[in-house]
């Protein structure tokens, strides 16, 4: 059984010719092979063949039914073969599915299963730094979960007495002065010193700091700075 004239050659288009481009060319052909212009003997038969073309890919919905019967043709042309199928059915059977379940290939192939995915890495142990405390130290009476205790003061008890500078209301040394537990913890002034609940006590910290030698001043510091450049 042989095959219909192609439409798109017959109107002598690309098959991916804009609907536009298909008009203009049927309008273009008519002109040269209208029976009433055309002198050849075969006019009459070649514009049949043209209003034929015309008529199965003139308009955008039969331009694509044709098309679809036009890909089956080109695939398929014999009976019993995948054209027999709706193409929709093809694109279902072709496409991968995650949900179907893998199976392991048959003894004797030859073909190697899946390799397993990789194991997760390890995760690096965190390095804490050597300057981090917990605000803990062993002086002052020891650590209570409340920080409190009946009487109004810290988990350090009452305040040993000569107050001087400001005086916390949080923590283990509620009630107590930053000069008396300078004296009796000066670790846990570094610390608060370090920590944003300590940023209204800046100055008096810094102080304390420079007079027990732990932090130096500005200048000397500077100075240091400068001699690593010194020439020698």
């Amino acid at each position: 059984m042989s095959q219909p004239p192609d439409a798109y050659k017959t109107l002598q288009v690309d098959h991916e010719a804009e609907d536009e481009v298909i008009v203009a060319a049927y309008r273009r052909l008519a002109r040269k092979y209208h029976p009433d212009v055309a002198t050849g003997a075969d006019a009459a038969a070649r514009m049949a063949a043209i209003n034929a073309a015309f008529a199965l890919i003139g308009t955008p919905s039969k331009r694509s039914a044709y098309d679809l019967e036009r890909a089956i043709r080109a695939r398929a042309p014999g009976t019993g073969s995948p054209a027999s199928r709706p193409a929709s059915a093809e694109r279902t059977a072709a496409a991968p599915t995650s949900d179907r379940p893998s199976t392991p290939p048959p003894a004797g192939t030859g073909a190697r299963p899946a390799a397993p995915p990789p194991s997760p890495k390890p995760r690096e142990p965190e390095h804490v730094s050597r300057d981090w405390t917990s605000g803990r130290s062993s002086v002052g009476g020891g650590y209570e979960p409340s920080m409190r205790t009946s009487d109004g003061t810290g988990a350090a008890g009452p305040p040993p007495g000569h107050p001087s500078g400001s005086v916390l209301t949080f923590g283990r040394y509620a009630g107590w002065s930053l000069g008396e537990i300078a004296r009796a913890d000066l670790e846990f002034v570094e610390w608060l010193d370090r920590m944003p609940i300590g940023r209204p006590y800046r100055d008096e910290i810094d102080a304390i700091l420079r007079k027990a030698g732990r932090r130096r001043s500005a200048p000397a510091e500077a100075s240091d700075r400068r001699g690593l450049f010194r020439r020698r």
